[in-house]
């Protein structure tokens, strides 16, 4: 039962994500650039939860010096360089192309825990795989020629499954010493100082004098940062990172379903395809 409780955290996590791209696009029309979406995103996330855990549980701040790699890399290998790479991508592609993208990622994860932990690549599990990339290959268009993608946007896909697939890595060795909450919270203090670092803080905060931009800005970092993040680390806590990659990949399915609804994206028969076999994949591993 408990196991099944993770699956929903899990799986919640996915659709939270999922709804990142309302925020964006709408953070981009508004002359928002995608650095300075992920500065918001990244160091938002981290005062939000600085607050929260200041407030009601400051046992979370504690770790030992020794493990602040571990946090340097769900932070700034994973979390910053992916929203880097995905955000950028919404710019060459529709939300449905860069999500789907960015689930190349239960690969990544698949392959890597196997590597480092002997994880067994099961029959479930490799099926989950194989439909969760020919659903990646149907919505991006390859087989028809018909993407409008570009190859940046193709590269810049690929390298946020590849960054994103990192943080279940890097999580899954910091979960051995600390609960979800620490993890989150110091996962967003490195990714924020990096932002701060390689991101526009003067436009950034210049933009932010507009309400519009203030209101969307606090969406994007509780709705689709703080609170999934949170979910899903805790969920990771009880479900190997393989299985739980794939769970995720319930985001694209949301992603997808945003760009029809609010912005008008076409659902073409072969994205339709594309998020059946992500769906199939997440009920053979039920």
């Amino acid at each position: 039962m408990k196991q099944y409780i993770s699956y929903g955290y899990i799986l919640l996590a996915g659709i939270l994500w999922g709804l990142i791209g309302l925020f964006n696009r709408h953070l981009a029309a508004e002359g928002l650039a995608p650095a300075s979406i992920v500065l918001l995103r990244n160091v938002g996330g981290f005062l939000v939860l600085g607050l929260v855990f200041l407030l009601f549980d400051r046992s979370v701040f504690r770790v030992q010096p020794r493990h602040l790699p571990l946090f340097f890399g769900t932070g700034v290998i994973s979390v910053l360089l992916f929203t880097l790479c995905y955000f950028t991508c919404q710019q060459h592609a529709s939300l449905a192309v860069a999500a789907i993208l960015l689930y190349t990622s239960p690969t990544f994860v698949v392959v890597l825990s196997a590597v480092l932990w002997r994880d067994k690549i099961t029959k479930n599990k490799a099926a989950a795989l194989v439909i969760t990339f020919l659903g990646c290959s149907f919505v991006s268009g390859v087989w028809n020629g018909g993407t409008e993608m570009t190859l940046s946007g193709f590269l810049l896909g690929i390298g946020s499954g590849f960054f994103y697939a990192l943080y279940s890595i890097f999580g899954r060795y910091a979960l051995a010493h600390y609960p979800p909450f620490t993890v989150t919270l110091y996962t967003f203090l490195f990714a924020g100082a990096g932002a701060l670092a390689v991101c526009p803080v003067r436009e950034t905060i210049q933009a932010l004098t507009s309400p519009l931009l203030c209101l969307l800005g606090v969406g994007l970092v509780l709705v689709s940062t703080v609170l999934p993040y949170l979910l899903y680390t805790k969920g990771l806590a009880e479900v190997d990172s393989g299985k739980a990659a794939i769970l995720a990949s319930v985001e694209p399915v949301t992603a997808a379903l945003v760009g029809v609804a609010a912005f008008g994206e076409p659902m073409t028969p072969m994205v339709l395809l594309g998020l059946g076999c992500v769906l199939l994949s997440i009920y053979i591993l039920r």
